[in-house]
């Protein structure tokens, strides 16, 4: 999903790989101009607007904003005696975010001793993203973490035979299901629920939650917990999988075309970032 992480091609599972002779380093950081207006919002407090943001993208990490300290409210911080050591980018000073009577603990941080090929980190400052109330992209809220501009995702019709079964049983049977190509991810088959015996989809308490798709609701299949998935309210960029149907390949037969398909290596979902998580709270704080 995106540059540097789940099987993006800087993440350590990446499934292509760089055509060099001589091998890359292990790690590989890369930091760019954002190109956006963005901003983040703290306890009613525009604390930082800028349309110099760089992003910074390492390996298992969500991409990660970084201010300049004149685009931010020079009041809103507070430096702390709080000193870590990043792997790659050295000493890194941390900050208490202050707005009002509000403030937050070890909610934004700067590299301090940054090594020369990465000073156009220097004078940045980050915010722990579920500290702060909301950020936005001009005056649209963004949620989950800084959008990755090397995410993706395409919808396509198509006309192959998918067929769903566990055991005996016929979950689902369709001639027109839409796969989903996302980055990082193998493709991802829905199914309209015309197609879907829904009598075998029991609904369960728990949803996660995608930055670029939505709230995602899940279903029990007799035995076999959290088989499949929907979407029930998607996102508009993803709506043409709204209210559709996928079911996850290790948990139920899924056959395409007559050939089984099997969840591929590295596809499981999980946060990254000692920062941050991604779940439906996110959606409804303030």
């Amino acid at each position: 999903m995106g540059l540097s992480w789940q099987q993006g091609p800087l993440s350590a599972g990446a499934i292509g790989h760089f055509l060099t002779p001589h091998p890359l380093p292990e790690r590989l950081l890369f930091a760019e101009r954002l190109r956006r207006r963005m901003r983040a919002r703290f306890n009613d407090t525009w604390i930082a607007d800028s349309e110099d943001v760089a992003l910074l993208h390492e390996p298992g990490r969500y991409p990660v904003a970084y201010f300049p300290r004149a685009d931010l409210d020079a009041q809103a911080l507070v430096a702390s005696d709080k000193v870590t050591r990043h792997r790659d980018l050295g000493a890194t000073a941390w900050y208490t975010v202050r707005a009002g009577d509000r403030s937050a603990e070890r909610a934004a941080w700067e590299f301090t001793a940054l090594p020369d090929h990465a000073a156009g980190l220097q004078g940045r400052t980050a915010f722990a993203w579920r500290a702060m109330d909301a950020f936005y992209e001009e005056d649209e809220r963004i949620l989950g973490h800084a959008a990755d501009p090397y995410h993706r995702i395409d919808i396509r019709d198509t006309s192959r035979l998918l067929e769903v079964r566990l055991g005996s049983a016929v979950i689902a049977r369709s001639e027109h299901p839409v796969v989903l190509f996302e980055s990082g991810f193998a493709p991802r088959w829905y199914v309209p629920r015309a197609d879907i015996d829904e009598r075998r989809l029991r609904p369960v308490e728990g949803q996660t939650f995608c930055p670029y798709k939505g709230v995602c609701d899940y279903y029990d299949i007799g035995d076999v917990r959290r088989a499949a998935w929907s979407y029930r309210d998607a996102y508009r960029e993803a709506d043409r999988i709204d209210g559709l149907v996928s079911f996850e390949p290790d948990k139920a037969e899924v056959w395409l075309d007559g050939e089984r398909l099997y969840l591929e290596p590295g596809q499981t979902v999980v946060p990254h970032g000692a920062d941050r998580g991604l779940d439906v709270g996110e959606v409804t704080r303030r």
